[in-house]
């Protein structure tokens, strides 16, 4: 708790200054350039690629250009003839995104003034841009409304601003809010009831260059081109859209840049099919919302109150995968309000909040840990195994009382006659001897990944599976119980050279689960494994003796073994306090006396007293005078002298052995 305590003033310290960093670099152009680019990555993915609104665009464009033969501004009268057509056609509402603010020739401009007369008359609405010109004079800035010509606007033409309000990239995301806007009054002309001014503060485009219905200008007029009726009912928006015409080099083209570039796209789109997303997004109310500011600040003190405590508890590498969820759910949780809830929360904040405090916060975490480091190595080094210190050093947490619950395989080990053989040794002698002995068995068991918990005299007992995970860990452990019988030749060599006698080991193995971890008191504890199955473990090595065997070992242990572990079969014993019977077994390279004590132990269990005989008797032909086939030879007379129906059990007692 004081570890914890005293990195949490630094830790906190140093996520509230990165804040601040990330703060101060959230007021810069190139930070919301870098937010542009991510509204428009949104708007890519989550365009629906159509449009419900019965639209066509008449582009004037290249085509036009070479069909017409007119420079522009067209002449009016060809409006006229336009307007004629779509009049005709029964549209439902036209739009011209062009401003006819200057007046041509009477004769044009009445021409398209009467088209315009009777087009309302027949109850088809007009609408013409308008626009905003800015005038500067040395007090001040006055912006100057540019109307349609009045001719033109007696004639029944309605007018609404065309401008829209471009970012830096000249990309077009916000929605103009004016409620005289060229597509507030085509909606108005549409539905009177609808709102006159924009519901949505950013535009929802509905796809790339040509996602609207888009006609070349010229196609409405030559007859044949596009079907009679072609226009019944659908809002027919006319405006410029050439991207090469020489006519419109000389004049402001009327295209800005696309957020559909982002992912690719054509990086050019017309003014013309905007106003149909802007009319669009008014008529459906699918236009987006700006996500209110103290979202991404709630966003930030969670990632925050999330990231600081599990800074000071957790192990890096999860600190550093919670970081990462959260970055990832941010921006998810981003592109969902922005798919589904129309709602825009620039995810770039927050995000780079939550990746900021985590690198500050790692920072004074690999400072502390390394101070820590240097310190737990000096103390416990000399005293417990290098794997328990590097979990120490990974996790100071472990360095209090208590433990956790694991699955591990625990090995005992003992010299047989070690008592009898100590008096006959000196002080010296003894010390040397087991000195030699530890010496060989230890580096076995650490090269299998297992931890040695402790030395009880002559026994020494290890676990495998902690405080390291080890998927393997029965595995490992009795392929090092088999290599510690393998080195006792050697190892009893070495000793006859030095003068000191040969000796014996018996090892026992058992797998359960146990509770692992610190114990003793707060002044002096050990990393040990406390539970039945450390008692279990410890009996059958003294079983060994028994069964005439060097290592034994439970089922428990064995299911958990690969085939390339040959075992054999031994007995059936009951733990005292217990009262499933656990068989036991020994590794044996021999398969016919593998296969041979199966199956007469199977016999056994099932009262077959002639197979069971005839199989322990084929057992000790193989293996003459075996200790176990033996011992359940004498059982299975005893078994059969009882009367008929007297209880009886296959498994024998363990702590009768």
């Amino acid at each position: 708790m004081r570890a914890t305590g005293s990195r949490l003033l630094p830790a906190l310290g140093a996520a509230l200054l990165a804040l601040l960093l990330v703060g101060a670099a959230s007021l810069g152009r190139p930070w919301h350039a870098l937010e542009f680019k991510t509204f428009d990555l949104w708007t890519s993915l989550a365009a629906p690629q159509r449009s419900d609104l019965p639209a066509v665009v008449l582009a004037i464009d290249e085509p036009t250009f070479q069909q017409v033969q007119q420079n522009w501004p067209f002449p009016r009268s060809l409006h006229a003839r336009l307007l004629e057509r779509l009049r005709e056609d029964g549209a439902a509402a036209v739009g011209f995104d062009v401003v006819f603010a200057d007046p041509s020739t009477p004769e044009q401009d009445g021409a398209f003034a009467d088209a315009i007369a009777a087009a309302t008359a027949a109850g088809l609405p007009v609408v013409l841009a308008s626009a905003r010109e800015q005038v500067e004079s040395a007090s001040a800035t006055l912006w100057t409304e540019v109307r349609p010509l009045a001719a033109l606007r007696a004639a029944g033409a309605r007018h609404g601003d065309a401008g829209v309000d471009p970012d830096d990239d000249f990309v077009v995301r916000r929605t103009p809010q004016d409620a005289g806007s060229f597509s507030a009054e085509l909606a108005q002309a549409l539905r009177p009831g609808a709102p006159a001014t924009a519901s949505a503060d950013l535009v929802a485009y509905r796809g790339p260059r040509g996602t609207f219905d888009t006609r070349s200008y010229y196609q409405a007029l030559e007859p044949g081109l596009l079907p009679p009726g072609f226009f019944r009912g659908k809002v027919v928006l006319i405006g410029r859209s050439a991207r090469s015409a020489s006519e419109l080099q000389r004049h402001q083209a009327d295209l800005f840049n696309s957020p559909f570039a982002a992912l690719g796209g054509e990086r050019l789109f017309p003014g013309v099919e905007l106003q149909a997303t802007l009319l669009d997004n008014r008529l459906s109310g699918d236009g987006l919302r700006l996500a209110p500011q103290g979202w991404s600040l709630a966003l930030v003190l969670l990632a925050l109150a999330l990231l600081l405590p599990a800074g000071l508890r957790w192990h890096p590498g999860a600190v550093a995968a919670l970081a990462a969820g959260l970055v990832a759910g941010i921006a998810l949780l981003s592109w969902l309000l922005f798919l589904k809830a129309g709602r825009w929360l620039p995810p770039l904040l927050p995000m780079a909040a939550t990746a900021a405090m985590y690198g500050a916060m790692a920072l004074v975490g690999y400072a502390a840990a390394r101070q820590r480091a240097r310190a737990t190595r000096a103390m416990f080094s000399r005293y417990v195994p290098a794997e328990v210190v590097a979990r120490l050093i990974a996790e100071p947490g472990l360095m209090r009382l208590g433990g956790e619950a694991r699955e591990v395989t625990l090995l005992f080990t003992d010299l047989a006659g070690f008592t009898t053989l100590s008096e006959r040794l000196s002080a010296e002698q003894t010390v040397e001897l087991l000195g030699l002995y530890f010496g060989a068995m230890a580096p076995i068991v650490h090269a299998s990944g297992g931890t040695i918990d402790k030395y009880i005299g002559d026994a020494l007992m290890a676990f495998w599976g902690a405080p390291l995970d080890d998927a393997r860990h029965a595995e490992h452990a009795v392929r090092a119980a088999i290599a510690m019988q393998a080195a006792m030749d050697g190892l009893c060599d070495a000793l006859e050279r030095r003068g000191l006698p040969r000796i014996a080991m018996r090892i026992g193995l058992h797998t359960g689960r146990v509770v692992v971890g610190n114990v003793g008191s707060a002044e002096r504890f050990s990393y040990t494994a406390i539970g039945d199955a450390v008692n279990l473990a410890a009996r059958l090595e003294g079983a060994n003796k028994a069964f005439g065997t060097g290592i034994l070992l439970s089922d428990a242990t064995a299911a958990l073994l690969p085939a390339g572990i040959a075992l054999r079969a031994l007995d059936e014993v009951v733990v005292k306090g217990k009262s499933a019977p656990v068989r036991v077994y020994t590794p044996c390279a021999d398969a016919a006396l593998c296969r041979l004590s199966a199956e007469a132990l199977d016999a056994f269990a099932r009262r077959d007293w002639a197979a069971a005989s005839a199989g322990f008797n084929a057992v000790l032909e193989a293996a003459p005078g075996d200790p176990a086939a033996l011992r359940l030879l004498g059982r299975l007379e005893t078994a059969r002298a009882l009367p008929p129906g007297a209880p009886w059990s296959p498994a024998e007692a363990l702590d009768k052995l």
